[in-house]
């Protein structure tokens, strides 16, 4: 078959993806007489249709493969078929194109192919990151009171590098990566619930079925258009034009001061708590006392779990901070463009709408219990609460906590909620490193158990001893964990290298490098 031969990879990608979707329906627990159920909704005025692993957003993002001159030239000849046979995509789907270079527009519009991906609603939206990391923006209001009155799983298709819960958008719950092509491709067909091999993507003008191997191109094709409309000047002529910057970036007034001229009304950029009340000397090790579990977590917890970078979402506590300080919604943007400023990222911490916390029951939000008084608040205002009291909290894990992508505001936001120990099965290699950088002690259970096991509820308070002295505790050494029900534990203290002892001595990696650029000029 034609699409055979385009490329291996993405043919790998479309038995991946339609082994996943087939598990899909049975992964998010629907019932089996509801998997084909059909939500009829008005979309402005037209009638329309929904159903479970119908796409409602699909992204050619700026991240992986969208500077891959073969794949982005390849969408557009599939789009360019496509048009030719009179398919369309449904127009409630949210397509968007995100090249990673300006070199991909130079080269899209010089093929003549930039338009054909315009018909099918794949514009140029910008460049960076965009879909990928949850800057998709909304989905339409219709379509989305569809999709949350009807508990529909709506899915999503990008060519990105993520994909975790409430990472791409708060409504898709099934999120798929895919190559450029076949991002169009699950576009046109309009669900994620399709075996391309077997069923047609859609019906051409003339009535005919039209399959993805119709709309395929050959490796020639592609080859072809590519050394006709990939130049090196294109690339030349873009980079050199970098460093020119543009009319409103060149007009920035720039202040000539030494020191960054902290702006209190900005509600991007804020002056850290890092340093307050810092001294020369180092604290030393702490132990934790009588600490509240402000959260207890299964396994894979990933940093986008712990730190959002997409939406803020309206009833949340960044939310409610930005309103407070004059922000209208329109303009809330994501925690990742505002993650200069820690009120915000504080506030986000474990904000993620996806979070499962067994001290919830089975509720999922970015939600906990005040342990004290059994109310039920945001993470964050739990947090506050526990501060304000003067307790510590920790965090009970099982396996992979701090998987995904590597984020540093994943152990910066915990610290800032006053979280002093997580206890986990096991951790993702560079989190467990950040949380030392951050102060966070990281335990790791004992082989064989975790806080299921061991019949820990995260109801009771935890006393972790340690000495007062950091030349007394050795990397990967045993220590005893003590709760006020009378259940003690052993875990294994994962500082790994007798430099995180040093880091943990001064409280973190941030007060260790300033207290020796200071002892450098003195």
């Amino acid at each position: 078959m034609n699409y055979l031969s385009f490329s291996s990879m993405s043919l790998f990608i479309i038995i991946i993806i339609f082994f996943f979707v087939s598990l899909v329906l049975q992964g998010f627990a629907i019932p089996k007489e509801a998997q084909t159920k059909v939500v009829e909704f008005s979309f402005h005025g037209t009638p329309a249709q929904l159903r479970h692993g119908d796409v409602v957003i699909a992204a050619i993002t700026s991240c992986t493969n969208t500077s891959n001159p073969s794949v982005m030239l390849g969408a557009a000849l599939v789009a360019k078929k496509a048009c030719e046979l009179g398919l369309e995509v449904k127009p409630w789907i949210k397509t968007s194109l995100a090249p990673g270079s300006g070199v991909v527009t130079k080269y899209l519009q010089n093929s003549g192919l930039q338009k054909y991906l315009n018909q099918l609603g794949f514009n140029i939206v910008g460049y960076g990151c965009t879909t990928c990391i949850g800057n998709s923006g909304d989905i339409d209001e219709a379509v989305a009171a569809a999709i949350t009155e009807n508990d529909i799983v709506a899915a999503a298709v990008l060519s990105g590098n993520r994909n975790f819960e409430g990472r791409v958008h708060p409504l898709t719950r099934a999120n798929y990566l895919a190559s450029p092509p076949l991002v169009v491709a699950y576009a046109l067909a309009g669900t994620v619930n399709i075996d391309f091999e077997t069923e047609p993507i859609g019906v051409g003008k003339d009535g005919k079925k039209i399959h993805l191997r119709d709309i395929w191109p050959s490796n020639e094709e592609v080859a072809q258009v590519v050394q006709t409309n990939v130049l090196p000047d294109m690339f030349k002529a873009t980079y050199q034009a970098i460093t020119q910057g543009n009319p409103m970036w060149n007009q920035l007034s720039v202040p000539s001061g030494t020191l960054y001229a902290w702006d209190p009304k900005s509600t991007y950029i804020h002056d850290p708590p890092y340093f307050k009340s810092m001294t020369m000397y180092p604290p030393g090790a702490h132990g934790v006392k009588g600490a509240y579990c402000l959260l207890n977590f299964g396994d894979s917890i990933t940093t986008d779990h712990i730190s959002p970078a997409g939406s803020i979402h309206k009833d949340s506590p960044a939310a409610r901070y930005l309103m407070e300080h004059g922000v209208g919604r329109r303009d809330f943007n994501s925690y990742g463009s505002r993650r200069g400023n820690d009120e915000i990222m504080a506030r986000g911490t474990f904000a993620n709408i996806r979070l499962v916390n067994k001290l919830l029951n089975g509720e999922v939000g970015p939600k906990t219990i005040h342990i004290p008084t059994g109310e039920k608040l945001s993470v964050f205002d739990a947090a506050m609460r526990y501060k304000s009291e003067g307790h510590d909290t920790i965090i009970l894990a099982g396996a992979e906590y701090g998987s995904g992508s590597s984020r540093d505001w994943a152990a910066k936001g915990p610290m800032l909620l006053g979280v002093k120990a997580v206890i986990a099965k096991s951790f993702e290699r560079i989190h467990r490193s950040n949380l030392v950088g951050m102060g966070i002690v990281p335990l790791c259970f004992k082989a064989g158990e975790d806080a299921d096991t061991l019949g820990l509820t995260g109801h009771e308070r935890y006393t972790i001893d340690l000495p007062s002295s950091v030349s007394e505790i050795r990397p990967g050494q045993d220590v005893t964990v003590v709760t006020d029900s009378g259940k003690s534990f052993t875990c294994i203290i994962r500082f790994d290298t007798e430099v995180e002892l040093v880091y943990f001595d001064h409280g973190g990696i941030l007060q260790y490098v300033i207290r020796n650029l200071i002892k450098a000029k003195q």
